[in-house]
């Protein structure tokens, strides 16, 4: 019974010790779970949120590492990014990843990855697209195919802001696949509307179409399950509408785009989403002025431009203010239409907005006719150099996969290697893709450059051409009605009454005829040389068949004895070849003795000027152009608009530039470049 009653004492001392330690190990859950208060969180301002989170994160660190911290850490870190605190969120991140590392939490080691990416999205999409496939990995291991369709969604979401729009098409194709296996209607119509616009840009319209249209029949499933909040499907409709109106808008049907966007503009719309009721004003101001119908089409713009910057959307007023300038443009009010441009291309570039810098400059290239070339050469280098980017950086995406899937490979073989050769190994081998990835992209960037370089050239030089072609025909065919009339006229004509006097004489040999019938010999031997003398005129080499750029630069300098009293000389070297200079130099000599020929009419008060080109040792060319004027002081002086011009234009062919003038001796302009 002793016995007995010791046993059953121990068990019960046992039993009370487990209960305590579950009770206590309960409390400690209990109040990690409760240090983060939902609804109390939720009641703050932004600024106290901040302060919240800040002091939360500072109690933490001592906390042992379960489910509970990680989850705590990952709240965190969402809640900062929703603040727009994108630093904190990494940072927050950051920690759940390693926490969940050390415990080989995969399902949170992804949704910290996947928070880190969120972290990237808009600032730097290459680090972005890096931790969505870290995290995509880890769902594919633990099959979880939710969460792998929203991966592959902000993987194109990255791939179709970047403008990589073949390899998002192929990112949102993955995510449907997923989540058309699901419930997730929101994010079935998401990706539709994403797939539409991806197409749009790819310029497949009919295709992209389908796609929005498959949008829109999702939503009107989710109406009828009542699936998401009204307010949030009624936002959806107006995107998939103005989505879908874009599409018809490219395709020229306007009254269709009109009907269909006028019925958007409710009160409703305006309370409820005052920057959608915005984009939809503009797009239908637009529209309006595509369909040539401009009554109130100004006043929507200014009602939309309003409405943006009340809403604190830089982008929605960018886009307005350059349509409003566009629509200026239409009635021919080109002080409205730089303004508007101005304002818009200036706030462009302070929101490094590069689409709507390069919309601006295109325009106002052409409303700003004093300064058309400055914005024109603008849109051409940035147009160029991001088509540089673009080219350098198309398949980077590409290269983030293979390189993650290679350093995850070389992983498995430091488990069997030695790890510092390992290390010098992989060191070698990255400096040497490097070096060899910088030769690669050196040379294609000087190649792409040069391919660009030449079509511009070849483009311009064209241009610079086709008044002189005009010209040419028109002497052709002045020639060759004179030849017509000579032929007639004098040739014919005498040939006509030759013929008709040896015909009269043949009949008759007394040596009078003989002697007249001489005198008509003779004369048809005239008119032989004057046929000959046609022939050899027709057979020389004149400027009809030897146009070339000399002739268009010797047409350029002629044409200034029209202009005032100054006269001006052109001197060229009878060998010199300009099928061996490059077009850009062409075009560039053309435009500087243009310029150089200006500055003289309008300041030189010169009576004489001479222009003169010429090679030196073969491989530099000299162009020259001095005049007998006032002159200026080279020194004292401030440069005007045509010398600037010179000299950058020198500069970008890497030429030299020397200006020689005193006051009363003249100047001479020498532009020196090797060919």
């Amino acid at each position: 019974m002793k016995f007995n009653l010791k046993l059953e004492l121990l068990v019960f001392f046992l039993i009370t010790l487990v209960c305590l330690l579950f009770l206590d190990k309960s409390r400690y859950y209990e109040q990690k779970e409760n240090l983060f208060k939902e609804k109390y969180f939720q009641s703050l301002s932004n600024e106290k949120k901040v302060k919240y989170l800040d002091s939360l994160a500072l109690l933490l660190p001592d906390k042992k590492n379960d489910t509970v911290l990680r989850n705590l850490y990952l709240k965190i870190g969402a809640e900062y990014y929703f603040l727009n605190n994108l630093d904190k969120s990494y940072k927050y991140s950051k920690v759940a990843l390693k926490l969940s590392i050390k415990e080989n939490d995969s399902s949170r080691m992804a949704k910290s990855l996947y928070y880190m990416g969120d972290c990237y999205e808009n600032a730097q999409k290459d680090s972005a697209y890096f931790y969505y496939l870290k995290a995509q990995k880890i769902y594919q291991k633990i099959h979880d195919d939710d969460k792998l369709g929203r991966v592959h969604f902000n993987k194109a979401y990255v791939l179709f802001y970047d403008g990589n729009y073949p390899e998002c098409e192929i990112e949102i194709t993955k995510a449907l696949n997923y989540f058309e296996e699901t419930d997730n209607l929101t994010a079935v119509f998401t990706c539709n509307n994403m797939m539409g616009n991806c197409l749009e840009k790819l310029f497949l319209y009919d295709e992209a179409l389908k796609y929005h249209q498959k949008a829109s029949e999702v939503l009107k499933t989710m109406e009828e399950k009542g699936l998401g909040t009204k307010d949030a499907v009624n936002d959806y409709k107006v995107t998939s509408v103005i989505n879908i109106c874009n599409l018809y808008e490219r395709k020229g049907q306007y009254p269709l785009v009109i009907k269909n966007l006028s019925e958007l503009l409710t009160q409703d719309l305006l309370h409820r989403s005052p920057s959608a009721y915005a984009t939809v004003l503009t797009n239908l101001a637009h529209c309006k002025m595509k369909n040539k119908d401009y009554k109130n089409v100004e006043a929507l713009f200014f009602e939309a431009i309003k409405i943006k910057k009340n809403s604190n959307d830089p982008g929605g007023t960018i886009y307005a203010k350059i349509h409003l300038g566009e629509f200026y443009l239409t009635q021919k009010d080109t002080l409205k239409a730089v303004k508007s441009l101005k304002e818009a291309h200036e706030s462009a570039v302070g929101q490094r907005n590069t689409n709507e810098v390069l919309t601006s400059l295109k325009l106002l290239s052409q409303a700003d006719k004093k300064k058309s070339l400055f914005y024109a050469n603008r849109y051409i280098k940035m147009r160029d150099s991001i088509e540089r980017v673009k080219a350098i950086s198309s398949n980077r995406y590409a290269r983030i996969e293979y390189e993650t899937q290679s350093i995850e490979n070389e992983n498995r073989v430091l488990t069997r290697k030695n790890f510092y050769t390992l290390i010098f190994s992989f060191s070698l081998f990255l400096v040497l893709s490097a070096i060899s990835l910088y030769i690669y992209l050196k040379y294609r960037n000087k190649e792409l450059r040069f391919v660009k370089q030449q079509q511009s050239d070849s483009d311009e030089i064209f241009q610079l051409l086709s008044e002189q072609n005009e010209k040419i025909n028109r002497a052709k065919e002045e020639e060759k009605n004179k030849i017509a009339r000579e032929l007639h006229d004098g040739v014919m004509n005498k040939i006509y009454s030759i013929r008709m006097n040896l015909g009269f004489f043949n009949a008759k040999v007394d040596e009078n005829t003989i002697e007249k019938r001489k005198g008509y010999i003779f004369e048809l031997q005239n008119v032989e040389n004057e046929i000959r003398s046609i022939s050899h005129d027709l057979s020389q080499e004149s400027f009809l068949e030897n146009s070339d750029f000399n002739t268009l630069l010797l047409n350029l300098v002629e044409k200034q004895k029209d202009v005032n009293d100054i006269e001006f000389h052109y001197l060229i070297d009878e060998a010199f070849k300009w099928d061996t200079i490059l077009n850009i130099y062409k075009i560039n000599i053309y435009r500087i003795i243009q310029e150089g020929i200006l500055n003289i009419h309008k300041y030189s008060n010169a009576s004489e000027a001479i222009i003169k080109i010429e090679m030196i040792d073969d491989k530099t060319l000299k162009l020259s152009i001095k005049d007998n004027g006032k002159g200026f002081d080279v020194v004292a002086e401030k440069k005007g608009i045509g010398l600037n011009n010179i000299k950058e234009r020198t500069n970008s062919l890497k030429g030299h530039l020397e200006i020689l003038s005193k006051r009363g001796k003249g100047t001479q302009i020498t532009v020196l470049f090797d060919v």
